[in-house]
């Protein structure tokens, strides 16, 4: 059932997931499934050929814990077999009682849900609101800061069965399992070591979201938050290692100590773009300079209030891309009135007027107490000439020089990140530089490809990119840089632009100075 979370593991699976657990020589006499369904991992753990001498389920669902428990009794086999029926969120796991000693082993297959999720469906199944995570903020005053059902399980699991050492190992997504080793460092969680299998969730539970078998062992004494990871459940031989670098998880521990001389702040400001979630309303495409809405409404505004979008996969191909949308601007400062558009634009605010339902709807807080029609991302560098922007939500990295199109500044939405520049120049050798192999190579090394958005601005702002000029072969850099020029039709640079470059920011923009350079 959907407000469970409710994914049954095929019992192929769980074969292939025991295989993997006690394929180190390891044996456990104790073993639970904190949330066990319809019992497919008790039925594998059964079937072993040195089963544990105690199992235990934990079921929320009455209709799975009877149907367990009965074949449980049906089985009249040595190992002893108790399922409970409670809410795994309503019990604590270091009180529950076992008849044997010994090592103990969690497996199963918590929900995959979210607590917001749960909660549009008006679910029970959802653990009592509390800032669990230390978040700040608002989140933290409510207890509503979204997180997987399952993190709330597993972190639960090791702080209540801490004192029995235990090895768990559960099927969860990707997210979840990094969400976790954060945690846990920032935590102090007596982690020894960690494993991550991945697994193809679309071929055993028909889902489209990374997925792993995470095994993690608790120890006292030395704690180890890396994560070996492994490209399947047959593989031997990890592909690589996250492991814990300047507070956060990192993908790829070997690349990010090969260029972590890269990891600092960055020298320029890089700014999120446009954000107006009304797209329906504001984005507009443009036919033979006929404007119209995505329903196909011909739209009528004054011209200084319309501006060349560019989005995500547009930011995908060369440098300077041809804007496909155009956008509504009704700000050109966060927080400015709009009022007073309906009398210097009153076309555009008619037009806005007759949509307001689309307005107030919007779901974020962000536009509460603001201002009619209000926008975010936008402030003088939104109307930058030329800029370097960069995609949040691709795979792969590329940064592009976007130029002015039509006498207008191009503008960029929400799901790309921006650094205004001052001449073409400035943009043109800011993108050669953030486009070396070895800056993509380190941002690689920092991301997660399953992300949502794997490209962020804390991610970039961790670029030290002064660090990379002073060491980056500057004629190299030069050519780049001229090629990029040439796209925008523009004259090329000499290699004594690059020694007095200067990076993109505040009035003055900031001088680097290159040891050895004068």
């Amino acid at each position: 059932m959907r407000e469970f979370g409710d994914f049954q593991t095929p019992l192929d699976l769980v074969r292939s997931v025991l295989r993997v657990v006690y394929r180190g020589g390891g044996t456990w006499t104790r073993a639970l499934e904190p949330t066990c369904g319809v019992g497919n991992f008790i039925t594998g753990l059964r079937s072993l050929a040195s089963p544990p001498l105690e199992i235990q389920g934990i079921e929320v669902q009455p209709r799975h814990a009877l149907r367990t428990a009965v074949e449980a009794e049906k089985s009249g086999e040595s190992t002893a077999i108790r399922i409970k029926q409670a809410d795994i969120f309503k019990i604590n796991l270091a009180e529950l009682g076992w008849a044997q000693t010994g090592p103990l082993l969690v497996v199963g297959n918590p929900p995959w849900v979210t607590n917001a999720e749960l909660g549009g469906l008006d679910s029970d199944n959802l653990p009592t609101k509390s800032n669990f995570k230390a978040r700040s903020g608002f989140g933290a005053k409510t207890g509503e800061s979204n997180f997987d059902i399952a993190e709330f399980i597993w972190i639960k699991l090791i702080k209540e069965l801490a004192w029995s050492r235990p090895t768990i190992a559960l099927l969860c997504k990707t997210a979840v399992a990094r969400n976790v080793l954060a945690y846990a460092e920032r935590a102090a969680l007596p982690i020894s070591s960690a494993e991550i299998y991945l697994i193809d969730a679309k071929k055993w539970f028909d889902a489209a979201v990374d997925a792993c078998l995470f095994r993690v062992d608790v120890g006292f004494g030395e704690t180890n938050y890396s994560a070996s990871l492994y490209a399947n459940l047959d593989a031997e031989t990890p592909q690589s290692v996250l492991a814990m670098a300047n507070g956060s998880i990192v993908s790829n521990y070997a690349v990010y100590e090969e260029y972590s001389f890269l990891e600092g702040e960055s020298p320029i400001v890089w700014r999120q773009g446009i954000k107006h979630d009304a797209s329906s309303i504001m984005e507009l495409t443009s036919e033979s300079g006929t404007l119209r809405n995505r329903a196909g409404e011909v739209v009528s505004v004054e011209p200084e209030h319309v501006y060349p979008l560019l989005k995500s996969s547009d930011l995908n191909g060369e440098d300077n891309p041809n804007p496909r949308y155009r956008v509504l601007v009704t700000q050109k400062e966060l927080g400015a009135g709009t009022t007073d558009l309906s009398q210097r634009a009153p076309h555009l605010w008619k037009y806005l007027s007759s949509h307001e339902s689309v307005f107030l709807a919007r779901k974020s807080s962000i536009y509460e107490g603001r201002a009619p029609f209000s926008m975010f991302g936008i402030g003088g560098y939104s109307f930058t000439d030329y800029k370097v922007a960069v995609s949040g939500m691709y795979k792969t990295i590329r940064f592009r020089v976007v130029g002015p199109h039509e006498g207008k500044p191009v503008l960029v939405d929400d799901t790309c990140y921006l650094a205004p520049c001052s001449s073409a120049e400035q943009a043109c050798i800011l993108a050669a530089l953030l486009n070396d192999p070895g800056c993509i190579s380190f941002l690689n090394s920092l991301i997660f490809l399953d992300s949502k958005r794997p490209i962020t601005k804390k991610v970039l702002q961790r670029l030290d990119l002064a660090a990379l000029l002073s060491r980056i072969d500057r004629r190299a850099l030069t050519r780049d840089a001229n090629q990029r020029l040439a796209i925008l039709g523009l004259a090329a640079i000499g290699e004594d632009a690059i020694h007095a470059f200067a990076w993109p920011g505040s009035e003055p923009d900031r001088q680097l100075l290159i040891p050895g350079m004068t």
